[in-house]
């Protein structure tokens, strides 16, 4: 295989890492918003984190192909979707509670 060919494989197997990552932050992110408010957060918790997991291997399995270097290039990708999401969740708690206060009387 070409070197650029290999090189843009593994960007596509990055990207896709990249997905994976803000599915399995965003659906927790999504979960803890939703879990601390229902009468039943154990259910949302656990049913969520096998969902989550479930699909994030699965993905890796796909995206992999059986090659190594995909897999490992799919690990950045997803990390740095964990970073984007914290980020993210951390920028709208921000905004979300400065525009309460601007409501507020």
């Amino acid at each position: 295989m070409h070197d650029f060919a290999l090189l843009a494989l593994l960007a596509l197997a990055a990207a896709g890492g990249a997905a994976l990552g803000m599915m399995f932050y965003g659906g927790l992110y999504w979960t803890i918003r939703l879990g601390i408010e229902s009468k039943a957060p154990a259910l949302w918790f656990s049913g969520s984190l096998l969902l989550r997991t479930a699909l994030v291997l699965i993905g890796f399995y796909v995206i992999s192909g059986g090659g190594w270097r995909r897999l490992l290039a799919c690990l950045p990708g997803f990390l740095f979707a964990r970073v984007l999401v914290t980020w993210w969740g951390y920028r709208s708690a921000v905004v979300s509670k400065s525009l309460k206060a601007a409501a507020a009387p």
